[in-house]
């Protein structure tokens, strides 16, 4: 009876899991520092509030934007290489197979297997090996924009949702102390996750997640005193 390959490997899980991590991390950080700057500044918990929804539509947009053009970039190379390795097979097949059997016989097959291995693929789909072997590029791997821009928004606008929430929730008189604790505790279980999922060390991804995330925010809270008004 046939199998289907069911091994997990945690090398399967970095594309979507940097993207996730890194658009919940930034949601977190630069809302909650935005909204200890203003707070800083001592301006009312309402503009405070505005302020932070403000930040979250135009950070998620950003995200999202930035995402989608550095993606769509990797999609147009790709295509440019696949429409290249098209041609070339319907040019120059007889090279092509050489140039797949060489690929074949670097990585540990005799000649002979190699070229037999080879032309049985290129039988079957010579786009295909030559895009899997020789280009590095599969179905699974192959850049999509849409997808990632809309994953990094959305991860962005949930991780910011916390230090919204939490600024809704919070009286005012001890607003900055309760957001800024907060939102370190909820990027420390953050990075502690992240390094769980890809197997590195939990305690050093949520000391360094803190660390960085806790030198933001004093950084605007310190901007925000600078230039405040007077209570």
């Amino acid at each position: 009876m046939r199998r289907s390959h069911s091994e997990r490997h945690r090398t399967q899980r970095v594309g979507w899991l940097r993207a996730s991590v890194l658009g919940a991390n930034d949601g977190i950080v630069s809302t909650a520092s935005l909204v200890l700057g203003v707070a800083a500044a001592n301006i009312s918990q309402q503009d405070v509030l505005v302020a932070g929804i403000a930040g979250l539509v135009a950070g998620a947009m950003s995200m999202a934007a930035g995402e989608f053009v550095s993606v769509h970039s990797q999609a147009d190379a790709e295509q440019a290489d696949i429409d290249r390795e098209r041609q070339e097979l319907k040019t120059d097949n007889a090279s092509e197979h050489k140039e797949l059997a060489a690929i074949y016989q670097s990585r540990g097959l005799d000649a002979a297997l190699a070229r037999q291995v080879a032309e049985q693929l290129m039988a079957h789909d010579a786009l295909g090996a030559h895009m899997r072997d020789e280009l590095g590029i599969s179905q699974q791997t192959r850049a999509r924009p849409i997808q990632a821009a809309f994953a990094s928004a959305t991860s962005f606008a949930i991780g910011a949702a916390l230090p919204l929430a939490v600024t809704a929730l919070t009286p005012e008189r001890i607003l900055t102390p309760v957001v800024g604790g907060t939102s370190l505790v909820c990027l420390a279980v953050l990075g502690a996750v992240a390094a769980r999922a890809g197997g590195a060390s939990i305690t050093v991804a949520a000391i360094r997640v803190t660390f960085w995330s806790a030198l933001a925010m004093g950084l605007t809270a310190a901007v925000g005193a600078m230039f405040g008004v007077s209570a």
